[in-house]
């Protein structure tokens, strides 16, 4: 009886933005943003206050960023071109809220005061882009000191509000969201005790919104998106194009927490209102259009999805011409939905038309991480259709823009190293792939440690690599160390555990390891499988099999019946889904 044993190479690891970013408003995008500067204690702090309206939109697209306004993809240019205010020219200007008694003495006052917040956010701003991070932060915990002591003396008033709005965004910026989490608690303890009329409190409430969204706090987030959006409505009525931000900042949060057909809704009333106010080809519907494609998207409704990228693309190609950048953007959407629908062809010509326009149109900088996620798309299509070939050239290009920009040392370059193995390891070619991984697991290990778990990952790749090469000695090893890394970091039943042991088990079958051990390792990857998987997963079947394969060769009859009859079963499910 032949062991069932082959070890396949490792799965093609696209790749991806990390899980933090999706919801991390870009702080440079908050251009108009009104900044509290670092005041003497003599401050007149008992003159009213008026906040400049902010009206953002930090969409995180599924391949895009966009600002409304300019609804540009990207968000790549200089940090102060970055944001665009969502304009008012087609609705009533935002007048102040202010009683006929005010008069232009408290209206310079409130200038004054909105100067000063300017002034401190742009130098936050330049700070950060000067790289003077340290500075940033001593600039924004002078004004930290200064509110917490207004705040201890029981002041909290619409000004506190604002001036902690500043502080959090500011350290929104300079990364630090732990400090963020304990500001928006003193924030929300502030707001919670306003009245919906105090000025401005709305654009407060959303600035809340978007950094509780960053922080996944998604409840708060849709908490503090509903109170602007129901001050906003009765402020400016239901179809004011300022609801638009709000309600897409709900409609984000409402997606990631898996109420889909909520979002849908919302989404839908942004577009409608969008179109009756500005006109069905107008840029700003893009932001929502996106948005709402990509929900379908990963709603799997590929079909509903694409009549909304072709508006983008449409509405873009009026606007801009076929050789825009941004035509590019859109037209890699579109290669999603092909992809999704199942014409490979399709989505090839789309993604290879998208890269070559953003390319001849110097849209974005070729090291661009929204450029990146293209091709390696690309690639991932082209090796799944049989182009691995093409798909490799892809991966190279990744490889050698990242090299050129960031280093040959760059922690970034391990990604694509990985994915270039893979390619090659698919295609047979062992010794490219060894090269590869044990480069990146070097890279890695330099800049994380040897105890870090997440050089398991290319070490793993590794392990496989040099079994496929009958290097199994050296496999092992790797192997080994990767399961201890992985049971540490994640407990002994986890399944990246199962993983390593998955590994593990083909290369000792092979070095002619104790039968008793190697059944003893088995038994745990299938408790692992069938707590993950499930009791009938395909899984749990090649496990299984190898199972049965042991206590045939050990002959422990009594152990081996009941499993064997279970993977009868378990056999003939899987015949007869392969036959329907």
């Amino acid at each position: 009886m032949e062991a069932p044993f082959v070890l396949p190479s490792p799965s093609f690891t696209a790749f991806r933005t990390s899980k933090e970013l999706l919801h991390m408003p870009s702080l440079f995008e908050l251009k108009s943003i009104t900044c509290f500067s670092v005041c003497s204690q003599k401050q007149d702090y008992n003159r009213k206050m008026y906040i400049i309206p902010i009206r953002t939109v930090c969409a995180r697209l599924c391949i895009a960023r966009s600002s409304v306004g300019s609804l540009e993809f990207g968000g790549t240019g200089p940090p102060s071109n970055a944001y665009s205010g969502f304009s008012a020219s087609n609705d009533h200007q935002r007048g102040f809220t202010m009683s006929l008694d005010s008069a232009s003495d408290t209206l310079h006052r409130i200038r004054d005061f909105e100067r000063e917040l300017e002034e401190l956010f742009d130098e936050v701003k330049r700070m950060i882009r000067m790289g003077n991070k340290n500075d940033a932060i001593d600039l924004l915990n002078a004004n930290y000191e200064v509110v917490k002591e207004r705040l201890n003396t029981g002041t909290k008033g619409i000004e506190e509000a604002a001036i902690l709005d500043i502080i959090a965004l500011g350290y929104m910026a300079v990364g630090d969201l732990k400090f963020v989490d304990s500001l928006l608690n003193m924030m929300k303890e502030v707001v919670d005790n306003l009245k919906d009329d105090a000025p401005h409190l709305d654009s407060i409430l959303m600035h809340m919104g978007s950094m509780y969204a960053t922080l996944s706090k998604f409840e708060k987030s849709l908490d503090t998106y509903q109170r602007a959006v129901y001050i906003m409505e009765r402020t400016y009525g239901k179809d004011s194009t300022f609801l638009v931000t709000p309600c897409l900042g709900m409609a984000k949060v409402l997606g990631s927490i898996g109420k889909a057909t909520t979002a849908i809704d919302i989404y839908q009333r942004v577009i409608t209102l969008l179109e009756s106010r500005r006109g069905a080809e107008s840029k700003d519907l893009v932001v929502p259009l996106l948005s709402l494609g990509n929900l379908l998207l990963k709603e799997k409704r590929a079909n509903d999805a694409e009549s909304h990228f072709t508006r983008v693309l449409n509405i873009y190609t009026k606007l801009y011409g076929q050789n825009d950048g941004k035509i590019g953007m859109a037209m890699s959407s579109l290669a999603q939905v092909k992809c999704a629908q199942g014409k490979s062809d399709e989505a090839i010509h789309l993604f290879k038309h998208a890269l070559q326009v953003m390319k001849d149109s110097n849209y974005l900088p070729p090291d661009d991480s929204i450029l990146e996620k293209m091709r390696v798309d690309l690639a991932d299509l082209l090796h799944a259709v049989g182009r691995g070939k093409e798909g490799r050239e892809l991966l190279e290009e990744c490889l050698l823009i990242t090299e050129r920009y960031k280093g040959k040392e760059h922690p970034s370059l391990v990604t694509h190293m990985v994915n270039l193995a893979t390619s090659y390891s698919r295609s047979k070619n062992y010794a490219e792939a060894e090269h590869l991984l044990r480069r990146s697991l070097q890279i890695m290990i330099k800049h994380k440690g040897t105890d870090d778990p997440s050089i398991s990952f290319p070490m793993l790749h590794l392990a496989v690599t040099l079994y496929h090469l009958k290097q199994d000695e050296e496999a092992e090893k790797f192997a080994l160390e990767v399961l201890h890394l992985r049971e540490k970091a994640f407990g002994e039943d986890s399944l990246p555990v199962g993983e390593a042991l998955d590994c593990l088990v083909s290369i000792q079958t092979r070095l002619g390891k104790d039968d008793n051990e190697l059944l003893k390792l088995l038994r745990r990857i299938l408790n692992i499988q069938e707590k993950e998987f499930g009791y009938e997963s395909e899984e749990v079947l090649v496990t299984l099999n190898k199972i049965v394969y042991y206590l045939d060769k050990l002959g422990r009859k009594d152990e081996k019946l009941p499993l064997q009859r279970r993977l009868s079963l378990l056999r003939k499910k899987y015949k007869q889904m392969v036959h329907h």
